[in-house]
């Protein structure tokens, strides 16, 4: 099948190389220079695990190129997966969805039938407004055109986006025409029917079952995107609360969340204590929702407090170090990590930007490392902030982060952190003092190494 895929960004790239590894023919549209740049170089403007070797892999079945007219005409299905970024409201913006519509509706030929799928996150309605964008486009143009516009929401995880889009636990369709829905039947069959041979670095799970794929109308396919990652943050705000009133009553969250998790209709899953959401999708999925309700005069007061429980777990950590340094001024405190999350470079709405930034106004040097997510940092922190360039250090050496700190926070929890030799670096420090964000380490374990052990609502 030829497919066009108007971005290539976190989900237009993955999208585009798992298509094309199934053996469509895949032509992306990408207008920023330097990420064209890359790609045309064969090389991945975003940091994922296996994507630079699967980009390789597919280089004969993918192109990539700044012009919709070059890609558009001859396509059978076109994929929309451009930014969606929060208005000041919080409220999604669609305009670049909207642009995207209409430069693909200005190079339709008016005697082919066309796919146009809306794979970015939207506002409910998103759909309706692209059908009527198109229509009036064409009318503009002089011709009837004949375009099936359908919804067809992303679910990946960033740090296992490939897994998630090879072994997806369904996929969702929203749309009018049944044309459309032949039409992604068709696109994903392989992927449905798991007649492919996995890549070598993301064998097929080996209890995985056929995924569904979910037909119903485009406002309840893009509610379900909304409702799925609202609900997913609520899960973790909820026992981030937990942890709270754990540290109030000295109970073991951890404990806690494993006997909750061992009954069958709550689950283990996002029941992990710590510093709460980041990343590009629940705070600005969250937000977007709220924005949503406000417009129809509905009030959502869950989804209001899991947002102010998550952000509050970040005071929270500043409160932890005030506890027991009693000043920040003149301290110096090491941060590991500052992804939002393991195995990705997206420092968006990472909770060690505010992290950072709240103990740079309290006057504390602030020493940082991560392993990939340091060059995202020190742009997301330069320019915006009167304190970043006072107090703030990056680092790639741990020895050095540590020596001589007056306090380690554990941010993001990458493998290597879990491996660190804790005894060795408590004895560089100025005071072994760790606030454990993640509760990644034995409180039993860290105290023998040394430390003064502070986790997030553990005994």
């Amino acid at each position: 099948m030829k497919i066009a895929i108007i971005g290539a960004g976190y989900v237009g790239l993955t999208t585009a190389v798992v298509l094309a590894y199934l053996n469509h023919d895949v032509a992306v549209v990408e207008k920023d220079k330097n990420k064209l740049n890359l790609l045309h170089e064969g090389k991945s403007p975003i940091h994922e695990p296996g994507i630079q070797g699967l980009l390789e892999e597919v280089q004969h079945t993918i192109r990539f190129t700044p012009n919709v007219a070059e890609v558009v005409p001859e396509a059978e299905l076109i994929l929309i997966a451009v930014g969606t970024p929060p208005k000041k409201n919080g409220e999604a913006d669609t305009q670049h969805v909207e642009q995207a519509a209409r430069e693909v509706a200005e190079v339709c030929l008016p005697d082919r039938h066309y796919t146009l799928v809306v794979k970015s996150t939207v506002p409910i309605g998103t759909n309706q407004r692209v059908a009527k964008v198109v229509a009036s486009v064409f009318s503009a143009r002089g011709i009837q055109g004949n375009v099936s516009v359908a919804s067809n929401p992303e679910f990946l995880q960033e740090g296992l986006a490939l897994q998630g889009a090879l072994y997806p636990d369904r996929i969702v369709v929203g749309a009018n025409s049944d044309a459309a829905v032949d039409t992604l039947r068709r696109l994903y069959k392989p992927i449905l029917e798991q007649t492919f041979d996995p890549p070598s670095e993301f064998p097929r799970p080996s209890a995985y079952h056929l995924p569904p794929m979910m037909t119903t109308d485009p406002n309840s396919a893009e509610m379900i995107k909304y409702a799925a990652n609202t609900f997913l943050a609520l899960k973790i705000s909820f026992i981030n609360e937990i942890a709270g009133l754990c540290e109030k009553v000295s109970a073991d969250v951890t404990e806690v969340a494993r006997g909750i998790g061992l009954d069958t209709r709550i689950g283990n899953l996002f029941l992990r204590a710590g510093l709460g959401w980041g990343g590009s999708c629940y705070p600005k999925d969250t937000s977007a929702l709220l924005g949503v309700a406000a417009q129809s005069g509905y009030e959502m007061p869950i989804t209001e407090a899991a947002r102010t429980v998550n952000f509050r777990q970040r005071a929270h950590i500043i409160e932890k170090l005030r506890s027991v340094l009693k000043t920040l001024k003149g301290k110096t405190v090491g941060i590991l990590g500052l992804a939002f999350k393991p195995n990705t470079d997206d420092v968006r709405e990472a909770p060690s930007l505010d992290i950072i930034r709240e103990l740079l106004a309290a006057g504390a040097t602030v020493r940082a490392h991560d392993p990939i997510a340091i060059e995202n940092a020190q742009r997301a922190l330069s320019g915006k902030d009167p304190f970043a360039n006072t107090n703030l250090y990056f680092t790639e050496d741990i020895d050095a982060l540590a020596y001589d700190a007056d306090a380690l926070v554990l941010v993001t929890e990458w493998e290597l952190y879990h491996r660190l030799q804790l005894r060795k670096l408590a004895k560089q420090m100025k005071t072994p003092i760790l606030i454990d964000g993640r509760n990644v380490y034995s409180p039993a374990e860290a105290r023998a190494a040394g430390f003064h052990y502070i986790g997030v609502g553990r005994i």
